[in-house]
């Protein structure tokens, strides 16, 4: 069961931060809302989806993918691009709110298991 819900919650967290991407200018007042509902999925992500074997994979693939969606977001890069830079932008920067809780949880539960006698 957990890993139904950690499934689902991950496919969620891609498409908010997709749908925060393209039309996050129209949401007005619910992008904080929708920010932090994927900071939460990222946390339920850690915690539930990645555990054992597959925890060296992930961390490999989120640090790939945060230091590229941080590197890509940058003001010289693509949020300067003028007709599709601003929603490319606005996609990774939804991305790495969605990522990063949950490389964080996966990262100090390795450490964690890695400290265990």
């Amino acid at each position: 069961m957990q890993k139904m819900i950690g499934k689902w919650t991950f496919i969620i967290g891609v498409v908010i931060s997709v749908v925060i991407g393209l039309i996050g200018g129209m949401l007005g007042s619910a992008t904080p809302w929708l920010t932090s509902l994927l900071i939460l999925f990222g946390l339920i992500v850690g915690f539930l989806n990645v555990a054992g074997e597959d925890t060296k994979d992930f961390m490999l693939a989120s640090v790939v993918l945060v230091i590229t969606a941080y590197m890509g977001n940058a003001a010289t890069t693509l949020a300067t691009m003028e007709i599709i830079g601003p929603y490319i932008s606005g996609i990774l920067t939804a991305v790495l709110a969605f990522v990063v809780p949950a490389t964080v949880v996966v990262a100090l539960k390795e450490v964690y298991a890695l400290a265990k006698p």
